[in-house]
């Protein structure tokens, strides 16, 4: 069958547009940022793509070796960058690791727009896109680095999403620090209702609005959810989750945070919280138990050192192959179906299935 000179001319559109949407780029060779292309977002269709900041020890692509590892720093709602969040240079330096800023969905618009804030859920898995580029990168361009060595570390909606990429890829990070991050989508957040929060999510209780919350929806973004934690315990999650959370948090609620920490342990997972009270400032690293908490940087290393310095007797290191390396689908069930978060493509690809 021959085609017509408008059908090739829109089918080479369409391949061109795949194509650029399907681009990853090279590594810098010095700190520098780059896009890398990203899940599509139901509420704005088509293709996106998430700006992610490369930060190298001492700057340069040539520092990482055989001991380097990993880390996220993660923005704050609405943030850019690493705001909000511990320095990427210094955690680059400090714990020898190349350290990824990723603007994942929402970055730099809090409030002016009608779509519902994500809450953690594409947002953890652009942040899991960017580290899933980072490691293939290193391996594609037979570079050495520590495999095991997997760290992320966000203040405030950063930490949300810390803790749900910890979540989605549970088989990936050695050491999680979450800083005065959210636990849970609560319903006052997501309907902008009365109660322990003034944060507004803009969701809908209405099931024909483009913001409608499911209970699915609502379960997943549920750090604590108990039986989701049961499934990371069975995939063998590791991660040291580190919970520094202000006592007089009224921001993302300190019993958010509370709840969370039990049910972790609960689950037999590996958490350490740190809830931070009046007897703990010190003007230096602590300077508020409300939801600043203080310098981000410095309270990473102070909560974090024993277990992310390269050298420390307490180093933890993840053992046996990543989630991005096992290719594997990692599988939530929730009310009304699952969720499955598949790396048959070597990164993340998050979709529901209704029963």
């Amino acid at each position: 069958m021959r085609l017509s000179a408008i059908s090739v001319v829109v089918l080479c559109l369409i391949s061109s547009s795949l194509q650029a949407a399907d681009v990853w780029p090279a590594l810098p060779a010095a700190n520098g940022a780059v896009q890398i292309p990203a899940q599509e977002w139901p509420l704005k269709p088509g293709p996106r793509q998430v700006t992610v900041t490369v930060h190298y020890p001492s700057g340069k692509l040539a520092n990482v070796t055989e001991k380097t590892g990993l880390m996220l720093s993660l923005h704050n709602w609405g943030g850019t960058g690493c705001g909000g969040a511990a320095s990427p240079q210094q955690l680059a330096d400090h714990f020898n690791v190349v350290c990824l800023c990723i603007d994942y969905l929402q970055s730099g618009d809090r409030e002016n727009h009608p779509e519902a804030y994500d809450c953690g859920y594409l947002q953890s898995l652009d942040a899991l896109r960017g580290l899933a580029w980072l490691e293939k990168s290193l391996v594609d361009q037979k570079l050495a680095f520590a495999k095991g060595r997997v760290y992320a570390t966000g203040g405030s909606g950063g930490g949300n999403v810390t803790l749900m990429a910890n979540k989605l890829a549970p088989r990936t990070f050695a050491c999680s620090i979450d800083m005065c991050g959210m636990a849970r989508l609560t319903d006052d957040m997501a309907f902008n209702l009365p109660g322990g929060t003034g944060l507004n999510a803009r969701w809908s209780k209405d099931p024909t609005s483009p913001n409608y919350l499911s209970p699915d929806h609502q379960q997943i973004r549920f750090v604590g959810e108990p039986t989701h934690l049961e499934v990371m315990k069975k995939l063998g999650n590791s991660s040291r989750v580190i919970v520094v959370h202000g006592a007089q948090d009224d921001v993302c609620p300190t019993a958010d945070a509370r709840e969370m920490v039990a049910n972790m342990e609960a689950a037999k997972l590996t958490v350490e919280p740190w809830f931070i009270t009046s007897a703990d400032l010190d003007g230096k690293i602590f300077s508020s138990t409300g939801h600043s908490l203080g310098n981000r940087t410095l309270i990473v290393f102070k909560v974090a050192d024993q277990y992310v310095l390269p050298d420390s007797p307490k180093a933890t290191v993840r053992t046996g192959a990543s989630d991005f390396e096992r290719r594997e689908d990692i599988v939530y069930p929730t009310a009304n179906g699952k969720f499955v978060i598949s790396y048959a493509e070597w990164y993340p690809v998050g979709r529901f299935e209704k029963k």
